[in-house]
């Protein structure tokens, strides 16, 4: 089928959504978007600029001082449940969408829409539940504290996983009564587009939410040194996300950062290893472990480790490796340069050695990036492999004899976003938890089913801030302490 036909649009990716209108980017140029499975060109999009992003600024502020300011948090709610039901009825076209789009495999991508509904809907139960308090003061005074928007929130959003980041960041700052801009990564954003198209369609009031395309260097530039904006939320790279936290700076306005992360699973010897096992390695491959969350170091007890890594290789060893409609293990990378960067990590082992590889299936279309996921053990603690984010399906294999050796090689880089932890010794799942630097830490499990409702976020070059859960909403939002003398 042609690749143009087989998307299923239900609106117009060439134009950006501004102020409750479908309108051409001020160039009226358009971006190539790629199908990472098979290389071809699958839709053009919209290549916003400055001029772009400034009018969704204005739109943003207008809909705060006309009717989406004026909108009581309960029917604020009311609108976002909307928009989680009519996820709900596009489920289908979104999966495909983001299966096309990103390149992971096709019940992934019905999760990742299966999730973007949940948000809406979680949130949409929460716009009327964030409260203020009361503060027991001098006589003579009434002390209450008020939760408000920021204002004008911007949300730069990655191509790994652009409705579940969608649900967690706008969906937070709406329910708070923030009007969004959203700038989509240029690698991946049709469902981006689509969630705008859905919004409308749910009675969201025109400027509450504006999604602008384009490329970080212009449209995403603009979006983060806007003087209009009031609070930036941003999930990416270290190296970009100090880009957007400078440029903030400049404006005096706070950012939430969600940066990546080196996220270990330590398995001591008395751990389920049968319950263990598949959390171990689909938490390194999923995405084709494009994930800032992925846990792509496994620390072993050395008791056990040899008789784990042959269980992680026989999974290794099974995992079929093709295009994302196909719906295997594993689809392509989201771009040549994406595998480009991983390939270079495999090709620089350092003494380390790959243990077992998945396999890419036959036939797979030529211009697709695919890449065999790869088991690497006998690696140091300091190895680069052991160190750096690779994104990308590769997970190494490290060995521990004791409880601090385990704890100082899981601290042993700059990221703290995730951990898991396996053990049946209470105490030690208590101490381990304590000690990890880590913004989320799994005991028995690793990432709870993703979990709408527990708050995201890491520490280090993993970034600050938090969202999903109702932690987010304390960040979409500006706490204002009234005092009253009345005598």
């Amino acid at each position: 089928m042609d690749a143009m036909t087989d998307l299923p649009l239900f609106f117009d990716p060439t134009r950006c959504f501004i102020g409750g209108e479908w309108i051409l980017p001020n160039g009226q140029e358009t971006l190539p978007l790629e199908n990472p499975s098979t290389g071809e060109i699958i839709a053009g999009i919209a290549r916003g600029r400055a001029a772009d992003i400034d009018a969704a600024v204005t739109a943003a502020r207008a809909a705060l001082d006309g009717e989406w300011g004026r909108t009581p948090a309960a029917e604020r709610g009311r609108i976002l449940s909307r928009i989680g039901q009519k996820v709900l009825e596009r489920v289908d076209d979104l999966a495909r969408l983001e299966a096309l789009d990103v390149g992971k495999p096709l019940k992934q991508a019905r999760a990742d829409a299966l999730a973007l509904a949940r948000y809406m809907e979680f949130y949409g139960g929460a716009c009327d539940k964030i409260m203020g308090g009361t503060i027991p003061y001098q006589e003579g005074y009434t002390v209450y504290t008020l939760r408000e928007p920021h204002g004008v929130t911007g949300h730069i959003v990655p191509w790994n996983y652009p409705m579940q980041i969608i649900g967690r960041s706008v969906g937070g700052a709406l329910c708070m009564g923030n009007a969004a801009v959203l700038k989509p990564a240029e690698e991946a954003c049709l469902t981006a587009i689509a969630f705008a198209r859905i919004a409308e369609e749910a009675g969201l009031p025109k400027g509450a939410l504006n999604v602008v395309p384009g490329l970080g260097e212009e449209a995403g530039a603009a979006l983060t040194t806007h003087p209009g904006v009031n609070h930036i939320s941003f999930t990416g790279s270290v190296g970009v996300g100090i880009k957007v936290q400078q440029a903030a700076a400049r404006n005096i306005v706070p950012v939430t950062l969600e940066l990546g992360g080196k996220s270990p699973q330590l398995v001591f010897e008395d751990a389920d290893l049968d319950r263990a096992l598949p959390f171990l390695v689909n938490a390194g491959i999923q995405n084709a472990g494009q994930t800032c969350s992925a846990s792509s170091r496994i620390l072993v007890q050395r008791k056990i480790h040899d008789a784990l890594l042959e269980r992680m290789a026989e999974r290794y060893r099974a995992l079929q490796v093709g295009p994302a409609m196909a719906d295997l293990d594993v689809g392509p990378l989201v771009s040549a340069r994406q595998k480009q960067i991983v390939s270079g990590f495999l090709a620089n082992l350092g003494g380390a050695r790959i243990v077992a590889q998945g396999h890419i299936v036959e036939g797979v279309p030529t211009g697709g990036h695919y890449l065999a996921p790869a088991l690497v053990a006998d690696i140091a603690p300091d190895n680069v492999l052991a160190r750096d984010e690779i994104f990308g399906p590769v997970q190494v294999v490290i060995p521990f004899e004791t409880e601090e050796e385990a704890i100082a090689i899981a601290n042993g880089t700059d990221y703290g976003l995730v951990a898991g932890i396996w053990t049946r010794d209470g105490g030690r799942q208590m101490r381990l938890a304590k000690a990890i630097r880590s913004g989320q830490v799994f005991i028995n499990n690793y990432g709870a089913g993703g979990g709408v409702e527990l708050p995201f976020g890491g520490t280090g070059k993993s970034g600050h801030g938090r969202e999903k859960g109702l932690e987010a909403l304390y960040g979409f939002s500006v706490l204002k302490t009234v005092a009253a003398w009345h005598g």
